[in-house]
């Protein structure tokens, strides 16, 4: 067992987030425990929900809210119960086929970009449990008396509108509300979150950003979809066209990619809290006769040297397809009208403001 306090969490102190986020309270200081199945760990009593929140939109912080509240009402802990791997794809590598060991979940958050959304909930303790073939073999009624009941001392579980656990998640509400009542747990069913009339969730969200509605997927989320790489050398084509560009590296990056395009984005650099107005392009770079996919980004009002650094992406808006265009001049007229687009939505958002400096 390993417990942190703040694990890529960031500042203690509150923080106001002028793009948006999950709350506006912003970061506090989150104990995180990893676990393995099995390991003793000595934990007060705790009304819990649990799942894989993935991407932990506006549906997981509704029931998170809940969670809260229900922990406030009989002075108890709240948790969040998680894992640390995706469990579709630790299935699909025990059955050893390779094209199974190679994919990769289309994830709308790695673990610590989870763990830095769920610190903005309000939530006391997030749990990381270790997902295996073993506990993927578990009944639900083995899960919740050697996991919930027995390691992590759960006494109230809230459980998603939808959600299942258990082997091959056969079983469902009424099962977990007898098994609870036979081990002390307290079930509780969650009511969907309905805004606007449609239930949100991450498989819809992942659906709008492969289509490169990002303000959908962004309203659902309830903060600006991100995306973290790390930068590397390119094909030196935007210095050409006077809009040079930072390459990510596209297999460091864990989460989906929107559908290729241009888009609006705002750009973070190692080590900063200033988030900067830019440009984005997903796609092969067809101009150029391209064949890799490929995720370049235009900084707006810099220069500099960035080979090597971490970068994060905020998206706003898809602004247009990627094309063919029949000259370099012709692609750099469209690159410098794609820029008066996109700072003049930014002004619609944040007039007189070029840089978002989280404070």
């Amino acid at each position: 067992m390993l417990r942190r306090e703040g694990r890529s969490i960031g500042r203690d102190e509150e923080e106001e987030r002028m793009l948006g986020g999950v709350s506006q309270i912003g970061i506090r200081n989150l104990e995180t425990i990893y676990i393995k199945q099995g390991e003793k760990v000595e934990m007060g009593e705790l009304v819990a929900t649990i799942g894989f929140f993935d991407g932990v939109h506006r549906g997981h912080q509704y029931l998170i809210r809940n969670v809260i509240n229900e922990a406030h009402q009989v002075g108890m802990v709240s948790a969040v119960i998680t894992f640390d791997e995706h469990p579709r794809q630790v299935l699909k590598a025990s059955l050893g086929k390779e094209e199974d060991v190679n994919s990769r979940p289309e994830l709308l958050s790695s673990l610590d970009e989870k763990l830095l959304l769920l610190s903005k909930t309000g939530i006391d303790k997030v749990i990381v449990l270790h997902f295996d073939v073993a506990l993927a073999d578990l009944s639900a009624r083995e899960f919740m008396e050697d996991v919930l009941c027995n390691q992590l001392n759960v006494r109230k579980l809230l459980i998603g509108y939808d959600n299942r656990f258990g082997h091959n998640r056969s079983e469902g509400f009424d099962d977990y509300k007898r098994y609870g009542e036979q081990l002390g747990i307290e079930v509780i069913h969650n009511n969907a979150y309905l805004p606007d009339g449609e239930k949100i969730s991450s498989s819809r969200i992942r659906t709008y950003i492969k289509e490169g509605d990002i303000v959908r997927a962004n309203h659902c989320l309830g903060y600006d979809y991100t995306i973290s790489s790390k930068i590397v050398s390119g094909f030196q084509n935007g210095h050409k066209l006077g809009f040079p560009t930072a390459n990510l590296d596209i297999n460091a990056c864990q989460q989906l990619l929107p559908m290729r395009g241009v888009y609006a984005v705002m750009v973070q650099l190692d080590h900063s809290l200033v988030w900067k107005r830019g440009m984005m392009n997903i796609g092969k770079r067809p101009t150029f006769d391209g064949t890799k996919e490929t995720l370049e980004v235009n900084i707006f009002n810099f220069e500099g040297n960035l080979y090597g650094q971490d970068i994060s992406i905020r998206f706003i808006s898809k602004i247009r397809d990627e094309r063919k265009f029949d000259s370099l001049e012709a692609l750099s007229q469209q690159l410098e009208q794609d820029k008066h687009t996109i700072n003049a939505l930014f002004d619609r958002r944040h007039p007189m403001v070029d840089n978002i400096v989280e404070q």
